[in-house]
């Protein structure tokens, strides 16, 4: 549970005996251990009331308590990178995100990013914690985003996204033919051993997809994903864990299967397709001024789009 900025917690009963980073990594999946640690050295984390250490052992029912510090504002630089803009006015914007784009600047990443062309498009929101970017797409996911231009605006974006008001269909390629759509419910944490990728398990945060099939290819399928919860890597994890994953997912795709028979055309598109099909198809919220709800929907880029043809030609040259 978040209050403002402290974030709370009781220890459950599977996590008794474990040490506070350990419990706290499987409270919290979407803060690295390090940066927790890091919280309970410089004590920002409290245990029934009181500063512990990091290798104290947690029981059943302790209360935890975390106050992140406020972060330090980043020298971000804006960049004259370009944007597609769906739609702009005085208190959002909303842009449809090219894949291989990173979202914000990280390590590794300290320019070329989202965050920079904002910048550039929109210096004011220099002094917006992130530049007013509310919610992320992966690099290699494309689609529509909403970014607050006011910092009424950026609180208005968050509640809704705590609430679900916010709703985000995307539209994906996935490895296997579906019989009928479906829901999942399914939470979803770090994975234990691989800190980089997210799984799903019972220590992790709530998340539900619901998807419905569009179109079937021979041994692939279109689908369409409506996000109830906004979880890393959401529709990448739940598509891997109902054993279809989507298409070109270089974490949890697994190996590429060509179709037997599939002609040159086909085979060229899947072994050239290097990211993940998955595409932020439509965008609905509740506008931060006006209280009405807008939406906007946009088109796959090239090389799904080049793809999904490719596929369909397919399918028809070998129906019986």
């Amino acid at each position: 549970m978040t209050q403002k900025n402290k974030l709370t917690a009781h220890i459950p009963p599977e996590l008794s005996g474990q040490r506070l980073d350990q419990a706290l990594a499987a409270l919290f999946a979407d803060i690295t251990r390090s940066q927790l640690q890091q919280w309970i050295k410089d004590g920002h984390v409290w245990l029934n009331g009181k500063v512990p250490r990091k290798r104290d052992k947690v029981k059943q029912g302790d209360a935890v308590e975390i106050h992140p510090p406020a972060p330090a504002m980043p020298d971000w630089k804006a960049q004259a990178i370009p944007l597609e803009i769906v739609h702009e006015d005085d208190d959002i914007l909303v842009i449809n995100k090219p894949p291989g784009l990173v979202v914000h600047p990280g390590a590794g990443n300290p320019k070329g990013t989202l965050l920079n062309a904002l910048l550039s498009h929109a210096p004011k929101l220099a002094a917006l914690p992130r530049a007013g970017i509310v919610h992320r797409l992966d690099k290699d996911t494309s689609g529509l985003m909403v970014v607050a231009k006011t910092e009424r605006a950026r609180q208005h974006l968050i509640d809704q996204l705590q609430e679900h008001a916010v709703e985000r269909e995307y539209l994906a390629i996935v490895s296997g033919v579906m019989i009928a759509g479906g829901t999942v419910e399914a939470p979803i944490g770090r994975h234990r051993t691989q800190r980089t990728r997210m799984a799903v398990s019972t220590h992790g945060k709530p998340a539900i997809s619901h998807y419905r099939v569009t179109k079937k290819y021979r041994a692939h399928t279109l689908v369409q994903v409506k996000l109830e919860s906004g979880r890393t890597h959401q529709i990448r994890v739940h598509m891997a864990h109902l054993h279809y994953p989507v298409l070109g997912d270089p974490v949890y795709g697994g190996r590429l299967k060509i179709p037997a028979g599939a002609g040159d055309k086909l085979e060229k598109n899947l072994r050239s397709f290097k990211r993940q099909a998955l595409h932020a198809l439509k965008l609905s919220l509740i506008h931060p001024r006006t209280g009405k709800r807008v939406q906007w929907v946009t088109s796959v880029p090239e090389d799904m789009s080049k793809l999904m043809e490719a596929l369909a030609q397919d399918a028809k040259a070998h129906a019986g």
